[in-house]
């Protein structure tokens, strides 16, 4: 009885210290990020007998692992290849006024993070927008917040579009259509309010129709690369669609384009977030030593006692961890309850929903958020806190609002297919 509650008081300890230093992303006296705070309790859970170690192994999601893996490495060729960079000046040199420019890059944002990694695409058009709006003498901060926003409302709407919904896609057996029949219409109604209330926040900067003269001038790319890179991505995302498994889809497309002349694949490698994927199987450990020692019957029956399985309860409890923690880890934390809902699909997709749109209310929300900060802040662009958060927090309740109503007739409507 002592041993047992001793473990229970050691597995709760190892996952608080290891969620508040993902939370604040360290932990404070060491130098210790997010990926190594939850490497370091893992390791702990195996090490002091909490999960035994074939239970760790077992803990950790292949699937989910492997399609992470995969798609970034596909996002790597497509930014080395200079696609996404082609794509991304062709459509903005063309935007020749304010309010077209913002409405391109929201919808260009937010289509790229719905089949790609939101933070990849981030990464590729943050540096484009700013360009452009440095030599059009605009103001960036209304454009910078469209491609963040953008790019976490998009993302919503497939299983590959941002990291917690490739996880929620594994656990839930949800196949890749399914999920996109169920919460593609909250990401496309998402992206028209962004537009909406970013135009409605910086009237002066949108409200005009002032001739954008300056051109982003056009980069050398390998052609024969970029279309290599392109037809690759096409056929990953048509085998998504065509019910293959997407973890295998994604890892056979990353071969096909490893197998390349011109890009060295070291340069690739040097793309992918390894201290990501190093976070992600820290956390399946971390949950599954919490599962086992302390999510017992009786505590489940009491967490069940406050309705998690009604969506607008899930959906606020959701939004909140999501801030709290982030949404990988608010994600994971809820996996262990989502078991004994009665509609465990319903249970994933308003998880997947509220957690990504959730990322928008503070500019701490999201990684992608703060990728377009940094990038932003190197180049001399400040994006204050509440800059940020007075488009992001009623962006955030309306389309959770709005996701919520949609959602619920979607799926009485339509039947979600499973793998």
């Amino acid at each position: 009885m002592i041993v047992t509650k001793l473990s229970k008081i050691a597995t709760v300890a190892i996952f608080g210290v290891t969620y508040f230093a993902v939370a604040i992303g360290r932990l404070p006296g060491f130098k210790l990020d997010r990926a190594g705070a939850a490497f370091v309790g893992a390791s702990l859970m195996i090490a002091v007998g909490l999960l035994p170690l074939p239970d760790a192994y077992r803990a950790i999601d292949f699937d989910t692992i492997t399609l992470l893996l995969g798609v970034m490495i596909v996002v790597a060729y497509l930014r080395l290849s200079g696609l996404l960079d082609f794509a991304s000046r062709t459509i903005i040199r063309h935007a020749r006024h304010p309010p077209i420019l913002l409405s391109a890059i929201v919808v260009f944002s937010g289509i790229l993070s719905a089949f790609l990694v939101n933070d990849a695409i981030c990464l590729a058009v943050t540096p484009l927008v700013l360009e452009l709006a440095v030599r059009a003498n605009r103001n960036p901060i209304p454009y910078l917040l469209a491609v963040a926003m953008a790019s976490n409302v998009g993302s919503v709407a497939t299983i590959t579009g941002n990291p917690q919904n490739m996880i929620i896609g594994t656990l839930s057996h949800i196949s890749y259509a399914g999920f996109v029949r169920a919460l593609w219409p909250i990401a496309g109604l998402g992206l028209v309010v962004t537009a909406l209330i970013i135009m409605l926040a910086y009237p002066s900067e949108l409200w005009c129709w002032d001739r954008l003269d300056d051109d982003l001038p056009m980069v050398r790319a390998n052609k024969v690369q970029m279309i290599h890179s392109g037809l690759t991505c096409a056929g990953m995302i048509s085998a998504f669609f065509a019910g293959i498994v997407p973890a295998r889809a994604a890892i056979a497309a990353s071969a096909v384009l490893l197998l390349n002349r011109r890009i060295d694949c070291a340069r690739v490698f040097q793309e992918i977030q390894w201290t990501l994927l190093l976070m992600f199987v820290g956390l399946f450990i971390v949950i599954a030593g919490v599962e086992r020692s302390v999510l017992t019957r009786p505590v489940l029956a009491a967490i069940g006692r406050l309705h998690l399985h009604n969506v607008t309860v899930l959906s606020l409890v959701t939004a909140v961890l999501s801030n709290l923690v982030s949404n990988v880890p608010a994600v994971l934390a809820l996996k262990p309850f989502v078991s004994s809902f009665p509609n465990q699909q319903t249970g994933w997709l308003t998880i997947a929903m509220t957690s990504t749109l959730a990322g928008n209310f503070t500019l701490l929300g999201s990684v992608a958020n703060l990728i377009v900060a940094q990038l932003a802040q190197a180049r001399g662009v400040t994006i204050a806190f509440w800059d940020y958060f007075k488009v992001g927090a009623p962006l955030t309740i309306l389309t959770i609002a709005l996701g919520l109503l949609i959602l619920n007739s979607t799926i009485a409507a339509h039947h979600i297919a499973v793998y």
